[in-house]
């Protein structure tokens, strides 16, 4: 079985796929800057409590594997990384900068993905075997 993490009153285990990318997909993340983007994403995932299980750093993507904890929401994180970073970098590689002028190193959005070892249909099996007669897909026991 895997090993749970644990918090005051809580117990969990949270397993998030996270993607993100520059903007146009430019190939900015290379090098020292490459580096400095995982040194940054290591220190804000390690001032809340964000596990990273894997990481990689492509020329035009970031790809993390991570562990989070309940209280830390997924939009929040995703603006801690994306905002610091950018910040961060653009104020360190003056070249990251748009000929344009503008301040935006990363695109808009991201993607996100739940994983883990127990599967949707292991979960509905569970509920479901809870011996409970009422409505098939939401029941309520008492």
């Amino acid at each position: 079985m895997a090993e749970y993490r644990r918090g005051a009153p809580t117990v969990f285990e949270i397993h998030l796929h996270l993607v993100w990318i520059t903007k146009y997909r430019r190939p900015a993340l290379k090098g020292e800057v490459a580096t400095r983007v995982r040194d940054l994403i290591r220190d804000i995932c390690g001032q809340h409590e964000v596990s990273i299980m894997k990481g990689h750093v492509s020329k035009d993507q970031v790809r993390l594997s991570i562990s989070l904890p309940p209280q830390v929401t997924i939009s929040r994180l995703m603006q801690w990384l994306k905002g610091r970073t950018a910040h961060h970098l653009l104020a360190e590689f003056p070249h990251l900068k748009s000929s344009s002028g503008d301040d935006i190193l990363w695109a808009r959005g991201y993607f996100c993905c739940s994983s883990g070892n127990v599967t949707d249909e292991v979960i509905a099996k569970y509920i479901a075997e809870q011996n409970i007669d009422q409505d098939e897909d939401f029941k309520v026991d008492g």
